[in-house]
């Protein structure tokens, strides 16, 4: 059943259509919930949420736009509600502010590590570094989807990135250390 059968099927509330919806997109959808959500538990709730979501509203798609970005849409929705759900009750450690200007020689990490880095942020800084950095979001649609000020999104994203160079150096450092000492 091609893509277009199968929106129409899950319109009509057919389960096998659903559940090739569900297939098709899952790993997708899984590994955006991940760059948003806390952990792995958070991320799989979030995936069903979403598709409680898109079961729910798929007569909504106007077509306009991709499915797939449709449904993207709805999976960072879902997790920012769950944030603004938690929002106060996490603490936010202060970090002073400083240059956030990575040098070429800092960026030499593996991908991994990055995403690990990434995934250990305080939850508001990662939304916002995601939003801002990995999927092209402004300031200003930051701001109106966290229900925040233009500046808040700015200084988040501004101490999420003090905090990855700080790690980044951290990792450089103890790379250096292994080599010097011979290990």
């Amino acid at each position: 059943m091609d893509l277009e059968n199968c929106i129409e099927s899950c319109i009509r509330q057919n389960r096998k259509a659903q559940e090739q919806l569900y297939q098709l997109y899952k790993k997708t959808l899984f590994t955006l919930s991940l760059k948003y959500c806390a952990n792995v538990s958070d991320a799989e709730d979030n995936l069903h949420n979403t598709f409680i979501e898109i079961f729910t509203s798929i007569h909504k798609y106007d077509k306009r736009g991709s499915f797939e970005g449709w449904i993207k849409r709805i999976t960072i929705n879902k997790a920012i509600d769950s944030y603004k759900k938690k929002l106060f009750d996490v603490p936010v450690p202060e970090y002073g502010l400083c240059d956030t200007t990575l040098e070429e020689d800092e960026l030499d990490i593996s991908a991994d590590y990055l995403l690990t880095i990434i995934q250990e942020l305080p939850h508001q800084y990662r939304l916002v570094f995601n939003l801002y950095e990995l999927d092209d979001y402004s300031h200003q649609e930051i701001a109106e989807m966290l229900s925040i000020s233009v500046n808040t999104s700015k200084s988040n994203l501004h101490r999420a990135k003090l905090i990855l160079k700080q790690k980044i150096k951290e990792k450089q450092k103890n790379i250096i250390s292994i080599h010097c000492n011979g290990k």
